[in-house]
């Protein structure tokens, strides 16, 4: 399949693996390892807040903040398996525990560990966030946890709009802007544990322009559907909230990072109404908002 422009060749093939056609850049493997436990050199340890039940870790044999070619790196999801990969390669190995599935092999790789591997080998960078094309353009929904990113992305595919990504986005960084990169085409309008979600046909497979985010904003039922520009530090909080993997960098590459999105980026928050009856809307507004902005840029 292909995930993040990348193609992941399992090793043995997985059964009822969905095949994704489309263009990429680079392949990784994944296979079994054929050792049963990590090496003694990879002792040092960031554990991070538990997921859908699970204790996560994350070790290296290196220095967390200094990835050299060939340093160690693996992460663990106790009880389910321990991924592996050596900086620079694009080979991923894993070692199965005790309550192993193809399904849950499929499903931390997809959410949790490619993000992780991207991150720290310096592909991608990524925003917790949902993402859709509205006229063939990368639009961006962030928010605070159950804040309303996956509904409204949700609500836009079911009008028809093309998923760029249902949870992680991927972002590139070129001269000419901040791209941001399909993800894989598996949608959780439902957050169930451990549950890939439902595939989904329309998915582009294409980095576009990022040039909008809407920051979504819960307010009372019978309040209004309002949009703003935001600007200065607001910008940097509304932002640094959606920054996904902030690992162990430090903190002036993570302040480069944000600086580079606002150059090209413009964030708007949006009014959102607790009631699921006035999501068409909030769909109205920011459609109505897009093609405003279009005629702006014209």
């Amino acid at each position: 399949m292909i995930a993040y422009r990348h193609y992941i060749k399992f090793i043995p093939e997985l059964k009822n693996d969905k095949k994704v056609e489309g263009s990429f850049v680079n392949s990784i493997i994944i296979k079994e390892s054929k050792y049963l436990e990590l090496a003694d050199t990879v002792q040092n340890k960031i554990e991070f807040p538990e997921s859908q039940g699970r204790e996560l870790a994350l070790y290296s044999d290196g220095e967390f903040n200094h990835n050299q070619k060939e340093q160690t790196w693996a992460f663990e999801i106790k009880g389910i398996l321990t991924f592996f990969w050596h900086s620079g390669t694009y080979e991923i190995e894993y070692i199965a525990h005790e309550s192993f599935t193809e399904y849950l092999l499929k499903y931390w790789l997809l959410h949790v560990v490619l993000p992780t591997f991207f991150t720290i080998e310096g592909i991608y960078d990524f925003l917790h966030a949902g993402a859709v094309e509205v006229g063939g353009k990368p639009i961006l929904f962030i928010a605070e946890s159950f804040g309303g990113k996956s509904t409204m992305t949700d609500y836009f595919m079911k009008q028809g709009h093309t998923m760029i990504s249902d949870d992680k986005v991927a972002t590139l960084r070129k001269e000419d802007g901040i791209f941001a990169v399909p993800s894989y085409p598996y949608h959780r309008p439902y957050r169930n544990m451990e549950d890939m979600g439902f595939f989904v046909e329309q998915f582009t497979h294409t980095p576009k322009v990022m040039q909008t985010i809407y920051a979504l904003e819960g307010v009372a039922s019978d309040q209004e559907v309002s949009i703003e520009k935001l600007s200065g530090i607001e910008n940097f909080k509304a932002l640094r909230q959606a920054k996904e993997m902030n690992l162990f960098f430090p903190e002036s590459v993570q302040m480069k990072y944000l600086t580079d999105i606002l150059q090209f980026v413009s964030i708007f928050k949006i009014t959102v109404p607790w009631d699921l009856e006035r999501l068409s809307e909030v769909y109205d507004a920011i459609i109505q908002h897009q093609t405003d902005l279009e005629g702006k840029n014209e």
